[in-house]
């Protein structure tokens, strides 16, 4: 048995080295020159997770030498490389995987100037790995420097004039930074976020000691970190008991960090906490209060060469930064995929993305998606889920070896999706406002309407009455 991996982030790392661990053979394909996947290509200032440092690691190799309580990108790429090196895994850099197509006999897995055959495919691409830019008119007359948050490139805006698009996680982290450097940014918003404050601070070095030597306190303090979101956080997003708390606490982070009462009122949302992405972020709220910044909420007409046109006039800029997102409900894209019948699957997924747990298409045998449609947190480490779902295609493995190629059915999707969107239906996603969680047409497909934990209990093994098998799938 070959398997293909596609992505060298934290979900394809994880798949190669529970493989090589078990002695299978294996293909990571990365089209980056390096491994990271969102680690490696998001370098803008101020760049980091919001997830605690301690639930962001591997539980089969934790890194307890986090150097603060929320890590920057760079030591989590750092962590990502030490993985990959001491694993011993060797992705094939700089090859896109431009298409996967199932012949009848395997997958076809074709990159630029060569076509390999596998037994099983696993696709670890994300969800935030294309970066969307608003089409808006104009765009390509601006006689500036105008990029993606994502495409940063290690360019220094020190003494520019700057207009950043978007005031999500991305925006919330790359303005203060910038701002301190940059002649003047405006700040473009369309809808505010709800804004926690994030409790960071570098670890002291008796605290680091102890994680790594004394026994069971990383793994207690990991433990403590984990039930506390899966208790306080996760409830708000279905309405529950924390919901007030979480309110109160950012409008409280709001009051204490923006006296100016008209700037406060432009960034109070007026829609439930958490129907959009929460932004974890202590010095976002200071950084526009700065003399050197304008938060500007008038709809943006068009882009000039000279800056930013909104009905007031122009604004003038000599940089835009996009801090607009990604294509996250476009999985797997811009990947061509079909079946032995030619059967493709962004057709059966026009009206949005769904797989049986995520993991798995009807029509697509031997094809398992890491980080699929309804996969996403909004409260706790993508790491945890992503480690349930290479454990759940391990054992698929094992039926596959002992039963032939499997495809999940028609009736076990369709009795998966009835739970889903039941479940779905009762969280703040589903309330009125636009994110990007959502399709086009208000479809939530990117996110996990339950806990970590029971995601993790429900695919601690595949049951395989939800499965076909046999050399015809």
């Amino acid at each position: 048995m070959r398997v293909a991996i596609v992505g060298a982030g934290f979900g394809g790392l994880c798949m190669a080295v529970r493989l090589a661990r078990r002695g299978i053979p294996h293909v990571v394909f990365e089209k980056g020159d390096g491994v990271g996947g969102t680690w490696r290509d998001n370098t803008y200032p101020g760049a980091g997770c919001d997830i605690p440092s301690h639930l962001y690691s591997y539980s089969f190799d934790p890194y307890c030498d986090w150097s603060r309580r929320y890590p920057g990108q760079p030591e989590i790429l750092a962590y990502l490389e030490m993985i990959a090196a001491k694993h011993g895994i060797r992705p094939r850099f700089g090859a896109e995987v431009s298409e996967l197509a199932h012949d009848g006999a395997g997958w076809l897995v074709v990159t630029p100037g060569s076509v390999e055959r596998f037994d099983v495919v696993v696709t670890a691409v994300g969800q935030l790995n294309r970066p969307r830019v608003p089409g808006i008119p104009g765009a390509g007359t601006f006689a500036g420097d105008a990029f993606h948050s994502a495409r940063w490139a290690g360019r220094d805006l020190t003494g520019r004039r700057v207009a950043v698009i978007g005031t999500g996680s991305s925006a919330a982290q790359l303005i203060p930074p910038v701002a301190e450097t940059a002649e003047h940014v405006d700040v473009y918003q369309r809808t505010p976020s709800w804004v926690l404050p994030k409790a960071d601070a570098e670890f002291a070095p008796l605290t680091r000691a102890m994680f790594r030597w004394v026994p069971g306190a990383h793994r207690a303090y990991r433990r403590w970190f984990f039930d506390y979101v899966e208790k306080t956080v996760w409830p708000a997003l279905i309405g529950g008991w924390s919901t007030d708390l979480i309110r109160r606490t950012a409008l409280s982070h709001l009051r204490r960090q923006v006296p100016d009462p008209e700037l406060r009122h432009k960034l109070t949302p007026d829609y439930p906490p958490g129907c959009k992405r929460v932004v974890f972020d202590s010095l976002f709220y200071p950084a526009l209060t700065r003399p050197n910044v304008d938060l500007v909420t008038e709809p943006i007409v068009r882009i000039a060469p000279e800056g930013v046109r909104t009905p007031s006039g122009l604004r003038r800029a000599d940089t835009i930064v996009y801090a607009t997102g990604f294509h996250s409900t476009e999985f797997l894209m811009p990947m061509t995929v079909t079946n032995a019948g030619g059967r493709d699957l962004h057709d059966q997924w026009k009206d949005g993305a769904e797989a049986y747990l995520g993991l798995a298409a009807p029509g697509f045998p031997n094809l398992f998606f890491l980080y699929g449609p309804n996969t996403n947190l909004g409260h706790n480490s993508i790491v945890y889920m992503l480690e349930a779902q290479v454990r759940y295609v391990m054992g698929c493995l094992d039926l596959i070896a002992r039963r032939g190629p499997m495809e999940v059915t028609e009736g076990a999707l369709a009795a998966y999706r009835t739970a889903l969107n039941r479940a779905l239906a009762a969280t703040v996603w589903s309330g009125d406002c636009q994110s990007w969680y959502k399709t086009a047409d208000g479809r939530i497909t990117t996110n996990w309407p339950r806990t970590a934990r029971e995601y993790r209990r429900i695919t601690r093994r595949p049951r395989p009455g939800a499965y076909k098998f046999g050399a015809g799938r």
